[in-house]
């Protein structure tokens, strides 16, 4: 057979003849990085499969031994809340003979479950590429929430956008983190191009204006507040001042773009506190609350220390709803820690404030110690997810929902690890 010419050398090409068929483990673990951070928004429960496919396949690889488990500190406090919070409800079922009933609803805690084995895998890759990555997914994923909440609202003529999460709560809260992300990385200074993170940072606000989600437009501020507090001390005066300008500005460009959904949900916002005050009217979004706060309270009072389970949790919320009001409830009670206490008593209520607590810990551990950026960063990004879930769980969902699930792993494992986690390197 005839042997064909030699081609151009690797070294003309730039390629090397000995480049791997097969991706390696970082690329594998930077192409999923960027497909959890860019999805919650825009393609809603991909991220959920994304994140459990990962999360599985790094199981496979610690079994198998191609991995091993990363037990730092940080994470190891991470984890026992977590687990501590699963482990409660499953005490509160058993006491309440609900074991068996329970069970299907014992699924989402497994995405708490696999924080440790996820940390374990997405902790060899590099740190700064880590956070170049969240931080550029994160500012598509703004963009790509705002093209979808314009179509929706002004072309599919939704009142209330809903992205790729296909609900308007769910859009808000995914989003608002997007954009505060974009706003952390602006400030902290690990990317030179601030402008287009600040661009992108307006993007994902609008987006969550056209949410019409009205407790995320109170996160809005408070997370934004927060950013800048983190970082004042690297602004200089004129950087400041040029900041607050950018801020009115895009205040105003906001206020012009999303002024009629603004003026909508806060007249609702009233007519529906008129409705309850003056008629007791519950059939409306704050009624409906009201009502469910009314309700989880006084099932919490009939079982304070080990709550009634999972699934007679969601019983009693739907049918001592319609039992007092005539209509039919929700399967949770619109705040997240009522929801946590009803279905396994202060055990549970306290286990998922621990959560949130044990993060704030790390972050503010590394936020009054450490100068280096990447690090700040990651703290930034605990402090921006544990204030915008808080505030929104206030008066909806903090834990329960794939998306919100898997989002808030996502940034709690990549800003713990980014914050105050050590890297290993992957096993060959």
């Amino acid at each position: 057979m005839e042997r064909s010419a030699p081609g151009p050398s690797a070294k003309a090409t730039g390629l090397s003849t000995s480049s791997p068929r097969h991706l390696t483990a970082e690329q594998v673990n930077r192409y999923f990085s960027v497909a959890c951070f860019f999805s919650p928004p825009v393609l809603g429960s991909v991220v959920s499969f994304v994140f459990h496919g990962g999360a599985l396949w790094s199981l496979a690889l610690l079994a198998a031994g191609r991995r091993r488990l990363n037990i730092d500190g940080p994470m190891l406090a991470m984890s026992l809340a977590m687990y501590a919070y699963c482990a409660a409800q499953v005490v509160a079922s058993i006491v309440n003979g609900t074991l068996r009933s329970d069970m299907t609803h014992f699924l989402p805690l497994v995405t708490l479950l696999l924080f440790p084995v996820s940390y374990s895998t997405w902790s060899i890759t590099d740190k700064s590429d880590l956070a170049r990555l969240a931080v550029q997914a994160s500012a598509a994923a703004c963009v790509g929430a705002l093209v979808l909440a314009a179509v929706q609202y002004h072309g599919i003529g939704m009142l209330r956008a809903e992205g790729g999460a296909g609900n308007p709560i769910v859009f808000a809260t995914v989003t608002c983190l997007a954009a505060m992300t974009c706003l952390a990385a602006a400030l902290s200074g690990i990317e030179k191009a601030w402008k287009p993170l600040c661009a992108a940072a307006l993007a994902g606000v609008i987006a969550t204006v056209y949410s019409g989600s009205r407790m995320i437009w109170v996160a809005l501020p408070i997370t934004a507040v927060s950013v800048l507090a983190i970082n004042r001390k690297r602004l200089t005066w004129p950087e400041m001042r040029r900041l607050l300008v950018m801020a009115a500005a895009s205040g105003l460009l906001t206020t012009a773009i999303t002024f009629p959904i603004v003026a909508e949900r806060t007249h609702v916002l009233f007519d529906d506190w008129n409705s309850l005050a003056t008629k007791g009217d519950h059939s409306t979004p704050l009624g409906l609350r009201v009502g469910l706060w009314e309700i989880g309270l006084d099932a919490f009072r009939q079982a304070p220390f080990f709550g009634h389970g999972m699934s007679a949790s969601r019983m009693i919320a739907k049918q001592g709803f319609k039992d007092r009001f005539g209509n039919q409830g929700l399967s949770h009670f619109h705040n997240g820690f009522l929801t946590a206490a009803v279905q396994a008593g202060l055990a549970g209520a306290v286990a998922l404030a621990a959560i949130f607590l044990v993060a704030l810990w790390n972050a503010t551990a590394v936020l009054r110690s450490s100068v280096d950026p990447t690090e700040r960063f990651g703290a930034t990004m605990i402090v921006v997810t544990v204030t915008i879930y808080l505030v929104g769980g206030l008066a909806g969902m903090l834990i329960g929902h794939d998306i919100l699930d898997s989002t808030l792993m996502v940034f709690l494992l990549s800003g713990t690890y980014l914050a105050c986690g050590r890297r290993i390197p992957p096993l060959r």
